[in-house]
């Protein structure tokens, strides 16, 4: 069994952060089992980050975060933790998919959610580059340019309500055909919107994910410049932060102290677990924070 002083569960960009700042206090022993996957992994570039005026991919953030931690003694573990269980008052114990069992004084669950992306061949080679997923994050990339959002139902509708401020050129192509309100449709078609019922064969782009246009099922061809997705039903990795005593909001995401991202003894939350704007630079603010009052409770540890 691996014992340390803090084990961070999460190596996206929530993770990384937190492993930099312990890492530096050089006091602790801190490992971050990570799987692998996880948001960061399929952004091709983020543009809304400090010092990264041509943006940067996830990929590249991770290997050098990874990097930073490892220079300051931060172990890392490649394994899925699908098990968290109290054995002492003060320790913590997590179970991998690979059946090793790790033991931490403190917890960081950086665990985030998933995306809801169907299999449409093209669109993943796009995401992060041409199509998008958050406003706030991208919105200014579609800046007045000809925009197809894909999406379903209401998450879609109500996606192209936020988009439309954007751009005067939106079709919202509802994928899968599901639902939406009579006042959702009267909203969108009074804003502009163009909106579309059909199944989507295909995302067609130039060379490294530009995207050209969208081959719907019944052969027509919409041209565009960019994309978004809005799918709905993406699903938060809770279920480790439950196990371990912290409060689950009604939309799976965890309450956390916004002060110091505590949200059960010895365990923090950092990232797209918490209720907040899903953002890379807000998880890399929260894993800081976390970080330092992990620091603290150790510090408090230590001297009995």
């Amino acid at each position: 069994m691996r014992e340390m002083d803090c084990i961070i569960v999460g190596g996206g960009i929530a993770g990384l952060q937190a492993a930099i700042q312990l890492g530096r206090y050089s006091a602790h022993q801190v490992l971050v089992v990570d799987a692998g996957e996880g948001r960061s992994t399929l952004c091709r570039t983020y543009h809304n980050i400090l010092g990264y005026p041509d943006g940067v991919s996830g990929k590249e953030l991770r290997a050098i975060g990874r990097m930073q931690a490892e220079q300051t003694g931060v172990l890392f573990e490649k394994d899925r933790i699908v098990e968290a269980m109290r054995v002492h008052e003060d320790k913590i114990r997590l179970k991998g998919s690979s059946g090793t069992l790790y033991q931490a004084k403190t917890v960081l669950l950086a665990t985030g959610l998933s995306d809801r992306i169907p299999d449409i061949p093209g669109l993943k080679s796009t995401l992060g580059r041409t199509v998008y997923v958050c406003p706030d994050c991208d919105g200014y990339e579609i800046q007045g340019k000809q925009t197809i959002l894909l999406g379903a139902g209401e998450a879609g509708a109500n996606m192209a309500m936020t988009l439309i401020e954007r751009t005067n050129d939106l079709l919202y192509i509802n994928h899968e055909q599901t639902a939406i309100s009579a006042d959702l449709h009267r909203q969108m078609k009074q804003a502009g919107v163009r909106y579309l019922e059909a199944a989507v064969q295909e995302v067609q782009q130039m060379e490294d994910g530009h995207i050209t246009g969208v081959l719907t099922e019944d052969g027509q061809i919409f041209e565009s410049e960019r994309g978004f997705i809005a799918f709905g039903g993406n699903r938060v990795h809770y279920e480790l932060a439950e196990q371990l005593g912290a409060v689950i909001a009604d939309n799976k995401h965890v309450e956390a102290n916004p002060r110091s991202m505590q949200a059960a003894p010895h365990v923090w939350i950092a990232g797209d677990l918490g209720i907040h704007a899903e953002q890379a630079t807000v998880a890399m603010g929260e894993g800081a924070i976390a970080a330092i009052w992990i620091h603290k409770a150790l510090q408090k540890m230590a001297k009995g």
